[in-house]
């Protein structure tokens, strides 16, 4: 039983706990790691450096495209970084732990 890590860059922790709180309340991912960084990239022409904050959101595969879609309709971001790392896997317990914590809101 594999599961999915969706890897997304966010401007700011409280911004990236705002997602996390959006997602894990409609029961789309079972949890979230943060981590800071700094990045470089070309935007508008110019060379740019910021520092960010990296989400890695557990899902299963049933919920990727739900998870997608949530968080491009409220990223801030105009082109969010949002990257699929497909068929991740873990031990069983945990993987058992993310397929029942993104099924809740599928058995009321």
């Amino acid at each position: 039983m594999s599961f999915l890590l969706i890897y997304v860059t966010h401007p700011s922790k409280p911004e990236a706990v705002r997602m996390t709180a959006e997602l894990l309340n409609a029961h789309l991912i079972a949890c979230a790691n943060y981590f800071p960084i700094e990045s470089t990239y070309w935007w508008d022409g110019r060379l740019t450096h910021a520092d960010e904050i990296v989400t890695l959101y557990k899902t299963t595969h049933a919920n990727a495209d739900a998870v997608r879609a949530m968080i491009e309709s409220s990223h801030k971001y105009e082109v969010p970084c949002i990257i699929r790392l497909s068929t991740v896997e873990a031990n069983e317990s945990y993987e058992n732990w993310i397929h029942r914590e993104c099924s809740i809101k599928n058995n009321p």
